[in-house]
């Protein structure tokens, strides 16, 4: 369901007290807004991010010696082959790409299941919860897609808080790479990877309306550069 946005500034006046109470260097005041006055905000479908998070959990548990043919048994008996990027695919099916990055995606769905209802937080100072597994598809035992879905009951978020964490995540990603690249020290236990991945999957999953925004972009064009 489309709301209307909350007002950006306030939000990002809090969110860069945030960063600046975090001990991180503050983002210059020419640092784009996320969205502008008289947006409207949504959340992709419940459906979309459940699958999103169901591909992700598929990919890293290639990274961690789930063989080809399981993934893609798996993924065809949920019916998500499709929703599987190119990328994603070449290194399901034949471990060909970066396996360090496909690692990281855990931070990602960390995110996407903090939108779902499915975890109780997304503090940038701590790494993902104890209990993210448990909330994950069970691949082990064949679980499918569709006894997840029923097992987890997902609560989305609500689509403003999301938008206000997503601006946060937004500051958070320039301040990391700002203190790594200066040395400053970090204020938790991750680092910039993994406030890179959490901005990836908000970015994706937060959907913005107005006239400066074009429509929601796949996966794999999420903007990362700003």
């Amino acid at each position: 369901m489309t709301v209307p946005a909350p007002d950006p500034r306030p939000v990002r006046l809090a969110n860069v007290e945030e960063v600046r109470r975090l001990g991180l260097p503050v983002p210059p005041p020419q640092f784009p807004l996320v969205w502008e006055p008289g947006d409207e905000v949504a959340l992709r479908s419940t459906g979309e991010i459940e699958a999103r998070t169901a591909v992700l959990q598929v990919v890293l548990a290639r990274c961690f010696g789930m063989a080809p043919q399981d993934a893609m048994g798996w993924l065809l008996g949920s019916h998500l082959v499709e929703l599987v990027t190119p990328p994603e695919w070449q290194y399901v099916m034949g471990g060909r790409g970066d396996h360090r990055s496909f690692v990281l995606h855990y931070d990602a769905v960390f995110a996407l299941t903090w939108l779902l209802g499915l975890t109780k937080h997304l503090d940038p100072l701590t790494p993902p919860d104890e209990r993210l597994m448990d909330v994950l598809p069970d691949l082990s035992t064949g679980e499918t897609f569709t006894a997840w879905r029923s097992r987890t009951l997902a609560a989305p978020r609500d689509a403003v808080e999301a938008a206000a964490l997503l601006d946060l995540y937004y500051c958070l990603d320039w301040a990391y790479l700002e203190a790594e690249r200066t040395g400053t020290p970090l204020p938790g236990q991750i680092d910039a990877n993994a406030i890179g991945q959490r901005r990836w999957a908000l970015e994706w999953a937060v959907v913005f309306r107005g006239p400066f925004h074009d429509p929601p972009p796949g996966w794999e064009e999420v903007d990362l550069s700003t």
